[in-house]
């Protein structure tokens, strides 16, 4: 269902007052962070009175994500931070230095969020959690243990080292990363089969697939599964549903990474031929489809493009970053009345051989 033109309004309201808050902090002398400080002071214009709306974000310059890599962690700290413990988050990274993301309590928050978007029925309160997907410095070995303890319940975890499945395939050596994906789905299931309780299961398609391979998830007490893998198109996702998870467990995929948070889907359904539809984190992120030619430029609703985020909270702010993603872009939903991505794959995958690993 589309969202009337009052939500849309009110939320692009919300958007821009969250906008004007985060920009006047982050360029704040009081609280701002060394790198937009310095940037600013040769920038030639002030945010702090030229960003009034998001459309006024295009006089950013798109921003450099090798700079996530290069520079000293310390010149992301927001002064208002500064001597507070921090985590660190990592993304990319499967030769050389990742990109790192400065933490306190975001991750917490965004998975906050997304807890009240679960049903119930599919993610009973009280119940325990299975993590069966990328741990070490990722964000979400915190966030799923957050999420789980919020709803009641407790979490159980295996080490995944999606860098090592991605530098075996592209070696060549499918036999290793092979090897390497089944050792990971005989500990989850050992621990399905061991543990008491736990109807909730949080992994990547892949890992999804290989564990019903072997076994019935919905048998072994699984009610939902919460999936992360930015490349699942609608023959994937119905094949998850109806034949991996039975038709019986809820499949609730969604789309996120360290830089951006969490966005959220919309329900699966055969109706609209089982594309997957993420909105945004609205307004603490937001996700443009953009013309990879022009990216200026924002797509019509329906066409494809690039993906391009905006991150806007107290404790990090990037513009305009483009994903390594692509998408079509879809209209406001009743549900999250501002634009949303569709069928989100890789950018390139329909030009090029692209690595995804476990994902």
């Amino acid at each position: 269902m589309s969202a009337s033109p009052d939500p849309v309004a009110a939320a692009a309201s919300r958007l821009d007052e969250h906008l004007r808050e985060m920009v006047d902090w982050h360029f704040s002398p009081a609280t701002g962070s060394p790198f937009w400080l310095d940037w600013a002071r040769t920038a030639g214009w002030d945010p702090r009175t030229d960003i009034r709306t998001a459309a006024d974000l295009s006089r950013f310059p798109l921003f450099d994500d090798d700079l996530l890599r290069d520079l000293p962690n310390e010149v992301w700290i927001p002064k208002a931070y500064a001597g507070r413990p921090f985590f660190v988050f990592e993304t990319g990274g499967t030769t050389g230095m990742p990109k790192q993301r400065l933490s306190w309590t975001d991750h917490l928050h965004d998975y906050t969020e997304f807890s009240s978007t679960l049903d119930d029925a599919a993610f009973p309160p009280g119940s325990h959690w299975l993590m069966a997907g990328p741990t070490g410095p990722r964000r979400l070995r915190l966030a799923i243990e957050h999420l789980a303890q919020l709803r009641g319940g407790s979490c159980y975890f295996l080490d995944l080292d999606p860098r090592w499945v991605k530098r075996c395939i592209a070696a060549g050596d499918f036999a290793q990363a092979e090897a390497y994906k089944y050792h990971v789905v005989d500990q989850a299931i050992t621990i399905l089969r061991h543990r008491r309780n736990i109807r909730c299961l949080f992994t990547t398609p892949k890992i999804l697939e290989a564990m019903a391979e072997r076994t019935s998830l919905p048998g072994l007490g699984i009610a939902g599964v919460f999936c992360g893998g930015t490349s699942m198109t609608p023959q994937t996702v119905r094949f998850l549903a109806e034949e991996v998870l039975e038709g019986v467990a809820r499949f609730v995929p969604t789309y996120g990474n360290t830089l951006m948070g969490l966005a959220c889907s919309l329900p699966l359904t055969a109706a609209n031929g089982w594309s997957v539809i993420y909105h945004a984190p609205q307004p603490r992120a937001i996700l443009r489809v953009v013309d990879p030619a022009d990216p200026a430029r924002t797509v019509d609703h329906g066409a494809w493009g690039r993906v391009e985020l905006t991150t806007l909270t107290r404790e990090f702010f990037m513009p305009r970053l483009l994903e390594r993603d692509e998408a079509r872009r879809t209209p406001p939903s009743s549900r999250f009345p501002w634009d949303g991505v569709a069928d989100v794959r890789p950018f390139g995958a329909q030009s090029g051989k692209i690595i995804e690993g476990v994902y």
